[in-house]
């Protein structure tokens, strides 16, 4: 008995030692390859956890051996046991799930390893950046193939988007953009930048870039330039649960042109041009006025949103937001309103879906006036206002802004602007109400298994209100002749009616879908004006008449459209896709445009030479082609069609008693235009390594555009106008795409990536008016190039469109000599012969984008940035303030304006001529690097009553420009490559705060 009781102590102290000290589990993690670094070995429920090390091997001690023990990794799927069960060696399977993503396209999804054409989904939550008031910052630098050139630094500007390069020379080179199954129109209002403008970025869940045609055929009409579809959040979960997110940030102008103060200024005029000395500064007083200080000011950009949603049997979304916008003038700025509803019941056991989304945006933007180009040149020795006792005329002047005013009082209409007078003395308002929205319906028939019936109805309405005019009594209001101010309202109606069948069957191991649909988009625009004018030599409120000419438009699409895919072993996939469009710009006879599209895809990881293979996550080769069509013209509506417009100007009217009436125009038209078309070849390959550790995918191009809408000179007498749309012309885009994701460190408190991507492309205009034609075309007219034409970029044939045509520039001991350029064929003549195709364009041959994120436990860090090589650009600003003409042609016109330092050449002192003008010394490399934003944030994990999470983050955006390009940004938002005094862009210094509560 003692023996026994003794063993019984014995037992029982070793087992409260054992649960005193827990359960210690151990061993190693495999794959099918070995050992498994950097797993994650967690106690469910709790924090306790561990990674594996180089060997695989882990020691964990958990509560007790009922623990539950959780093995994960990404790329693999998780493994649970009870940690008494736990085995010695842990064998990790690849994640079919992770594999199997679901990607959105036109008219439904499907899985990402089934895709046959070139998609590219991101999602909202992976993309950390700064503060982002517009959708296309966030795609900026993340997608191969999509170049994003930001909007200046002018609050309510837009982004330029291109997909795969320029598929036109007059028609719209920009995607389509489909928001909630809505294709929304870029004809929303004078107010909204671009099509992306209309949708709150933090309602956004995801975006799909579909780039060639066999996935863009499907949307046939408009999608030649790609298309981009974006989905919005949508209620999910159980319970109620709000969140917020705001950002507040800085901006501030860190580059200035570089133009002289007042000192330099003065003896520059004193050394150079000393009989006009006595028109610096005032009544004897050289002041020293820093324009540029004068006009910015340090902005506040802030946004707020705030948004409610649940599932539960109406899984339901609302929300919120408001931002400001100010512009780093000190006048100028922009406000929106946003309201974003959704709801996604299902009835019937599941068997009709119901989605009804709703977004309304009210957007108010004040443009103000640039000021820059007044603030670059205007005489730095002169104060901002008139001082007490000045005189305009026999006006007392005191306080008023200075500017150039004749000894009778009127202004000196040949001299530059204060800047303040741009700013204080302009209006422009306006204001622009849209709401898009539409309700989905799709039936799951009980009859017939895999058959489904959708339909899709929706609007996108819009309406733009402003006015703009210049004070009354204000220098720019006594110059103008006469004055006028002008009141608008743009009117925008779209709707939209889609439905379609589609039938999904899996019969042994082949697997069959098709879809076959009809869609009609009807658009109505109106414009309405009126200006009022002077009867008087200036304008009075109370002294007016109006004249109001409205203008009202509409076009109509109608199309036919089906999509058949076809898998076999999952190996072999096959789409065809077919869309008819008909489209009321085009006459009946060319009214029908056909698209169709082909795609095959080999998924080569389920061969049997692959499959065992756990290297290989992923390996699919795609191969596309197809055709899509282009008939979005701006705003020529009825080009085929004669018709007769009313005379928008007011001086061109007759006075018919108490009635004024406009006089009625023909328009030029051309009854044989139809649509332009691209057609394209794809070739990719996709592939994972090493459990998805590694990503990426190879692509490459080829799309010609035929049947170019393009401008060109019409015949004396056969139309009327000397430029008229027509069919003419092909270019050809061609390329080569690389994407690369690699996951460095993956463990349960570490994560380290990087990503980048790049384009390759060549873009070349192949035909022009008719085979063998050697004319070089204006990009203004479309017409031949004459003699005394001095456009910079030109059309041709075996060149980028928009190629410089230019001077060759004469040096002597290296330094440009003036009006100096060379006979190029030697004719003893400078003339229009002698200029030249540079060659040169503003189209890179490479662009990229990188980005690194980092996270240890609750912190993050990112960075991003992106750049291209190859493209050039016109210095317009260096130009412009290269010679001392200026102030040779000025004088005589008493006023005098100031030159920037850096480009001027003290011996260039007459007027600059035409060959100087146009020399190839003024196209710069503007080659560059961006780091676009570096953010960093931590993660409150409180999962209280009241919040569950808060993240704090700051940002700074537009940190650093990497150039040879000698103006202050060599990334321009004119497409033809010619700086001229563009808003500069801002550097933000952002704090971010994120609630789930």
């Amino acid at each position: 008995m003692k023996k026994f009781l003794t063993s019984l102590a014995v037992m029982l102290g070793v087992s409260v030692a054992a649960l005193a000290q827990g359960y210690k589990v151990q061993g190693v993690v495999v794959d099918e390859l070995g050992p498994v670094i950097g797993a994650t070995v967690l106690e469910a429920g709790t924090s306790n956890g561990t990674s594996t090390g180089l060997d695989g091997e882990y020691v964990l001690t958990v509560k007790n051996a009922n623990a539950t023990v959780e093995f994960s990794c990404i790329g693999y799927a998780n493994q649970t046991f009870k940690a008494s069960e736990v085995p010695a060696v842990v064998r990790l399977s690849e994640d079919t799930n992770f594999l199997d993503e679901v990607v959105v396209i036109g008219y439904g999804s499907v899985r990402k390893t089934d895709m046959t054409g070139s998609v590219v989904s991101i999602k909202t939550d992976d993309v950390n950046r700064g503060a982002v008031t517009s959708p296309e910052q966030m795609l900026m630098g993340k997608v191969a193939g999509l170049l994003v050139t930001p909007a200046s630094g002018q609050p309510g500007t837009g982004a330029s988007i291109r997909i795969r390069g320029a598929a036109s020379l007059n028609a719209s080179n920009d995607p389509l953009i489909v928001i909630d199954g809505v294709p929304v129109t870029s004809d929303g209002g004078a107010g909204m930048g671009n099509p992306l403008a209309s949708v709150n970025p933090n309602d956004i869940e995801s975006y799909s870039v579909l780039k060639d045609a066999s996935a863009t055929a499907i949307y046939g009409s408009r999608a030649s330039n790609g298309v981009i579809i974006i989905t919005t959040k949508k209620g999910s979960g159980s319970g109620l649960k709000v969140n917020y997110s705001g950002s507040t940030s800085v901006k501030q102008n860190y580059q200035f042109f570089n133009v002289m103060n007042g000192k330099e200024f003065t003896d520059y005029i004193t050394e150079h041009y000393p009989g006009s000395v006595s028109l610096l500064g005032y009544n004897g007083v050289n002041y020293d006025t820093n324009w540029q200080k004068e006009i910015y000011r340090t902005a506040l950009q802030t946004d707020h949103n705030v948004s409610v949603y649940g599932g539960g049997k109406v899984p339901f979304r609302i929300s919120g937001g408001y931002s400001l916008d100010q512009a780093t003038q000190k006048v100028g700025d922009n406000q929106r309103l946003t309201l974003d509803t959704s709801l996604s019941p299902k009835f019937f056991d599941n068997h009709l879906s119901v989605n009804v989304n709703v977004k309304g945006i009210y957007n108010k933007t004040n443009w103000g006036a640039n000021a820059i180009g007044s603030a670059i040149d205007f005489d730095p020795t002169k104060p901002l206002y008139f001082p007490e006792g000045s005189k305009i005329g026999d006006a007392d002047a005191s306080g008023v802004i200075w500017n150039w005013y004749g000894a009778t009082g009127d202004p000196n209409t040949m001299a530059g602007v204060n800047p303040l007078s741009s700013l204080y003395e302009y209006t422009d308002i306006n204001d622009t109400y849209r709401s898009i929205g539409n309700v989905q319906l799709d039936y799951k028939l009980f009859a017939v298994e895999g058959l489904r019936l959708n339909v899709n109805a929706g609007y996108d309405v819009a309406r733009t209100a402003g006015y703009h005019h210049n004070t009354i009594g204000s220098r720019n209001a006594k110059a103008s002749s006469p004055d006028v101010a002008t009141q608008y309202a743009n009117r925008n109606r779209n709707l939209l009616f889609e439905a379609y069948a589609a039938y999904d069957k899996e019969i042994g191991e082949s697997h069959f879908d098709a879809m076959a649909g009809f869609s009609s988009q009807s658009n109505f625009v109106s414009y309405e004006h009126t200006d009022y004018l002077n009867k008087e030599p200036r304008w009075q409120k109370e002294d007016i008449y109006v004249d109001t000419i409205t203008d009202k438009k509409q076009y109509v699409l109608k199309s036919f459209f089906g999509r058949a895919n076809y898998s076999l072993k999952g190996k072999y996939m096959f789409t065809f896709t077919l869309r008819e469009d008909g489209s009321s710009r085009f006459s009946p006879k060319n009214r029908w445009g056909l698209f169709p599209s082909a795609a095959f895809a080999w998924n080569l990881k389920n061969e049997s030479f692959l499959k065992a293979n756990d290297r290989i996550s992923q390996l699919k080769f795609r191969l596309g082609w197809g055709r899509t069509g282009q008939q979005d013209l701006g705003g020529e509506y009825y080009p085929y069609l004669a018709r007769y417009t009313f005379g928008t100007n007011p001086y061109m009217e007759y006075d018919m008693g108490d009635a004024r009436y406009s006089t009625l125009g023909p328009q030029a038209y051309n009854p044989n235009l139809k649509w332009e078309t691209t057609e394209t070849w794809n070739a990719g390959l996709d592939f994972a390594l090493d459990g998805e550790r590694v990503t990426g995918s190879v692509e490459a191009y080829y799309r010609n555009t035929f049947d170019l809408l393009n401008r060109v000179s019409a015949p004396l007498g056969t139309n009327f106008s000397n430029y008229v749309l027509a069919n003419v012309g092909n270019i050809v885009n061609k390329g080569i795409e690389l994407n690369l994701n690699y996951n460095i460190i993956e463990t349960r408190d570490m994560h380290w990536s990087i990503g980048g991507n790049a384009t390759f492309q060549d873009i070349k205009i192949t035909k022009l008016l008719q085979a063998g034609d050697e004319s070089i075309y204006s990009v203004h007219t479309g017409a031949s190039m004459g003699s005394n034409e001095g456009y910079s970029s030109v059309y041709k044939t075996g060149y980028a469109p928009f190629t410089y045509y230019m001077y060759k520039q004469l040096y002597l001991d290296g330094e440009p000599v003036y009006n100096g350029v060379i006979d190029t064929n030697d004719d003893g003549k400078i003339n229009e012969s002698d200029r030249y195709l540079t060659g040169k364009s503003p189209n890179p041959w490479l662009f990229y984008g990188l980005n690194t994120h980092f996270s240890y436990k609750n912190w993050d860090f990112s960075v991003n940035g992106h750049g291209s090589l190859g493209n050039y650009a016109i210095n317009k600003v260096r130009k412009g303030y290269s010679t001392s003409f200026w102030t040779l042609d000025q004088t005589a016109k008493g006023n005098i304006r100031n030159f920037n330092k850096d480009y001027l050449y003290p011996d260039w002192t007459t007027n600059m001529e035409t060959v100087q003008e146009y020399s190839d010394l003024w196209i710069e490399n503007a080659s560059f690097f961006k780091i676009d934003d570096i953010n960093l944030g931590y993660t409150f994990n409180l999962d209280s009553k009241i919040a569950k999470t808060i993240r704090v983050a700051g940002s700074i955006q537009n940190v650093a420009t990497f150039t040879k390009y000698s103006g202050l940004d060599p990334e321009l938002t004119s497409g033809d490559g010619v700086d001229n005094n563009m808003f500069p862009r801002p550097r933000l210094y952002t704090i971010r705060l994120n609630i789930n509560f």
